[in-house]
């Protein structure tokens, strides 16, 4: 009997997992802003930028050598046009700072060196509304370089199938019964 209600429990714990699971899957684009440059003057941020699509849960990620730089974060166009880095809502000095675009809007970012900013040192960032994309984790780093850790479906479903190895939850879950009224 003790048996059975241990396999019973991981049985529905792994259809929990299995279904809670299949039904909030969606990428997170990591975007390395100015790619394999990173966060430089030699990079040129605004050709990186151009024809990018950040969405609302995707993350950017900044490198640079924070010995030599920092990263401000701007509440205004007009102060991100200006460069006037004096008021930042936020300052970035590790040298590798991950930022999640948790809501739609405008960002804007700058180098912490006014001069530096002057000399096109500085993004801003439209995020969008989150879009159901593939099932994986996606990796941007410069133009045509991107890796994925996972391929999924290319268009959602308004059901969820979900599978494992070829066996769908059904044919698993009949299994499992078995395996619990067997014992």
């Amino acid at each position: 009997m003790k048996g059975r209600g241990k396999l019973f429990m991981v049985l529905v714990v792994v259809l929990l997992v299995a279904i809670g699971g299949g039904q909030w899957v969606g990428a997170q684009l990591h975007h390395v802003v100015g790619g394999d440059r990173g966060w430089d003057p030699s990079s040129d941020v605004l050709s990186w930028s151009s024809g990018r699509i950040f969405s609302v849960g995707d993350k950017i990620w900044f490198a640079y050598s924070a010995a030599q730089e920092n990263i401000v974060e701007l509440k205004s166009k007009e102060e991100y046009e200006a460069c006037d880095v004096s008021n930042p809502i936020k300052m970035y000095t590790d040298g590798l700072d991950s930022v999640s675009l948790e809501k739609e809007g405008i960002r804007y970012f700058a180098s912490g060196k006014p001069e530096s900013c002057k000399s096109g040192l500085k993004l801003h960032v439209d995020v969008q509304p989150h879009q159901p994309k593939q099932d994986h984790q996606i990796v941007i780093t410069s133009e045509g370089s991107a890796v994925a850790t996972a391929d999924g479906p290319t268009t959602p479903s308004g059901s969820t199938h979900i599978s494992a190895n070829g066996l769908s939850v059904s044919r698993l879950l009949a299994v499992g019964a078995l395996l619990c009224f067997a014992m």
